[in-house]
């Protein structure tokens, strides 16, 4: 986690994203790229508004601004820690994937809103569409939160034991936070398993991935993602880890996904991994 990029408009959940970006660069060595994307007002071309001019003139004051919030944000909390900023123009997106890339970006932190109702299904938040396509691990940060605070990393799983490359970056996401491991397992009455088939997969997983440092849960909901939200709702200083699959379209209109879905809705750090079906 060398390379930490965060977008941010300077609302509040920005900030604390930045917050909790600079904790991690500051144990980690690292350093934090705070990205500012530009969304470009169209304009219709007339003799009334002569729009580069006005383009011109509106990028020029933006990027003053940005600078004043940057320079201000980071007297404020950015420490010692080597902070860069990026103002860059585009969709929030297709800016966000171009700069992963760019900079070759370990970690996005990314502070989040939240959605819901009608705008969950049709908009969503910007966290949530990174979180379902970034091609590296994303953190979410809802509410204020410190790097030290986190003591425990919940781990819901589905057991399945070709989930080594999710298992891995877990395993490091713990021995960085020093934290122990809560794995759980959610049963719900669509995919209910008996307690004794539960205990036995769960103790093959922890043996077969070499987990350290953890404790196993059997936890029964209605749902997976209500079971996560309940169980973690037992534990203070805590941070969830899980894979999530990347559904586009339809196919996720259709499914969804549970780690989008605990983006927008729980109050802790979301650490989420994009893991191919």
């Amino acid at each position: 986690m060398k390379k930490i990029l965060v977008p941010c408009d300077f609302t509040t959940t920005a900030l604390q994203a930045f917050r909790f970006a600079c904790d991690i660069a500051a144990k980690s060595k690292g350093e934090v790229f705070v990205l500012n994307v530009v969304e470009v007002p169209h304009m219709p071309n007339s003799v009334f508004v002569p729009v580069k001019g006005y383009e011109a003139d509106f990028l020029k004051e933006r990027k003053t601004k940005v600078k004043n919030h940057f320079d201000k944000m980071c007297a404020k909390w950015g420490g010692k820690v080597k902070v860069s900023l990026i103002t860059d123009f585009g969709s929030v997106s297709s800016t966000i994937y171009k700069h992963i890339d760019k900079k070759r970006i370990d970690l996005v932190v990314m502070g989040t809103h939240g959605a819901s109702g009608v705008r969950e299904f049709t908009v969503g938040s910007n966290t949530e569409k990174i979180v379902r396509q970034a091609p590296v691990p994303v953190i979410s940060v809802h509410t204020a939160s410190k790097l030290a605070s986190i003591k425990h990393l919940i781990f819901p799983t589905r057991l399945d034991l070709t989930d080594t490359r999710l298992v891995k970056a877990v395993k490091e996401l713990q021995q960085f936070c020093k934290a122990t491991l809560q794995v759980v397992y959610v049963n719900t009455p669509s995919t209910f398993l008996r307690d004794v088939e539960v205990e036995k997969n769960i103790l093959q997983f922890v043996a077969e991935h070499q987990l350290k440092n953890c404790n196993v849960h059997i936890y029964n909901d209605y749902n997976e993602e209500s079971g996560i939200q309940n169980f973690a709702a037992k534990f203070k200083g805590k941070m969830i880890a899980m894979g999530t699959h990347g559904r586009k379209g339809i196919n996720h209109f259709m499914s969804g996904s549970i780690a989008e879905d605990l983006v927008n809705h729980i109050d802790c750090p979301v650490w989420t991994m994009a893991v191919k079906r």
